[in-house]
């Protein structure tokens, strides 16, 4: 018997987790979709893995319609991995955009692609569809001038939880992966691309790399159908809490 090829979607694909995710979905036999604002980036990953690359901004209600229409009617995976921080500023000197921006992306976006995949994740190829949020340590715990990006992803935390009990019964595994400090473009976006002061964030430490957070999302759509992992949180050996990392 010729097992279905498994229809993947990820969100925020163009660097980073997500095109890493893509990657090792492809290998692992997926038909991969990956979506991003930036479609060069995307075009060259999808040629690379046989996927298909479409213009995405989870942030656009209009832009996520389009998006989901060039999908086929049956997806097995979405992972919404797009979203990210913006400066550190304390609250008392809260940048308003930059909550506004954070809220959009990480919140927003990811409620808007649950609600537009969740008839296709119904009707998944393989029998059952999975959800895979990316979330982070920072849905866990707090730490001085992260209280915009950390409300975010308290928020995911919350909306993964509900998610769980909305769909409980439905043929749909929904799974929360937490990094800790991963090295990709996120502080260089954090820090509106100031390269220096976003290379100290890993300075004397070895942190996490995309490939090892792809890893972690490819072994959990990888489990038998009755098997949910509802969540990882990953840090690298050095890294005890947000703001708790050994250096040499």
């Amino acid at each position: 018997m010729i097992p279905v090829q498994r229809c993947a979607v990820v969100t925020g694909a163009s660097s980073g987790i997500g095109a890493e995710t893509a990657r090792q979905l492809a290998r692992q036999g997926c038909k991969v979709y990956v979506g991003a604002r930036r479609l060069e980036r995307l075009q060259a990953l999808a040629e690379e893995i046989q996927g298909v690359a479409l213009t995405l901004d989870v942030t656009d209600t209009e832009s996520v319609r389009h998006f989901v229409d060039q999908l086929p009617e049956a997806v097995d995976i979405l992972v919404n991995n797009a979203g990210g921080a913006l400066g550190l500023e304390p609250v008392a000197e809260m940048e308003e955009s930059h909550w506004q921006r954070m809220w959009d992306s990480n919140v927003l976006g990811l409620a808007r692609m649950s609600k537009a995949l969740y008839p296709r994740l119904l009707k998944a190829s393989s029998g059952v569809g999975h959800l895979v949020n990316i979330g982070s340590i920072a849905a866990h715990e707090t730490y001085a001038g992260g209280a915009g990006y950390t409300a975010c992803k308290h928020a995911v935390k919350a909306i993964t939880e509900t998610l769980r009990v909305e769909w409980l019964g439905k043929p749909i595994r929904i799974t929360e992966i937490d990094p800790g400090l991963v090295e990709t473009e996120f502080s260089l976006v954090r820090f509106a691309g100031d390269a220096e002061r976003a290379a100290s964030v890993y300075a004397g430490m070895e942190p996490l790399v995309a490939a090892d957070i792809a890893d972690a999302i490819s072994w959990v759509v990888s489990r038998p159908a009755h098997v949910n992992i509802d969540e990882i949180i990953i840090k690298p050996r050095a890294q005890a809490r947000a703001g708790l990392v050994h250096r040499n």
